[in-house]
């Protein structure tokens, strides 16, 4: 994690937030586009993969990072934010931390079976519709279904 400072919702320290990148993983399944969720490491609750600025590394890049390392995705991610949504982050043992999440698009090409949490973790496929109910941010819930794919795909 790199020592990112506090940014300021309101003015005061209390309502300082940090930051993180999160992507959103998809692919076209028979001409459908679907997303990829993952359940939080505690609470198992369905969320999208997410972390921390990295130093050296664009927002891109970390959202990248986290796809892999908390669902096993090889993929191409975007360097355009495709929308921020806020939440409360719980530490255990402390109070929450209020975080806005900058979501970026990675297209999967391949999910690994072996990857860093794949104990601590599951994941699931479905369309952006039900990936919305299943999501307990409905800010996150709007972007997932308001995420509107590439038509022409770049291979690189």
């Amino acid at each position: 994690m790199s020592n990112q400072m506090p940014i300021s919702l309101h003015g005061g320290t209390k309502d300082s937030a940090r930051t993180q990148f999160a992507a959103l993983c998809w692919r076209r399944q028979r001409g459908k586009v679907q997303v990829l969720l993952v359940t939080s490491r505690r609470r198992k609750r369905w969320i999208v993969p997410k972390g921390w600025p990295m130093d050296g590394k664009t927002p891109g890049e970390c959202a990248l990072i986290e796809a892999w390392e908390e669902a096993g995705v090889i993929g191409h991610q975007g360097e355009d934010c495709i929308g921020v949504y806020s939440y409360e982050r719980l530490r255990e043992g402390q109070d929450t931390t209020p975080c806005l999440a900058l979501l970026y698009p990675v297209k999967v090409q391949k999910v690994a079976k072996k990857f860093p949490e794949a104990r601590d973790r599951r994941r699931k496929w479905v369309s952006r519709k039900k990936a919305a109910r299943m999501v307990k941010h409905r800010e996150l819930g709007r972007l997932i279904t308001g995420f509107k794919p590439p038509k022409k795909e770049v291979v690189s």
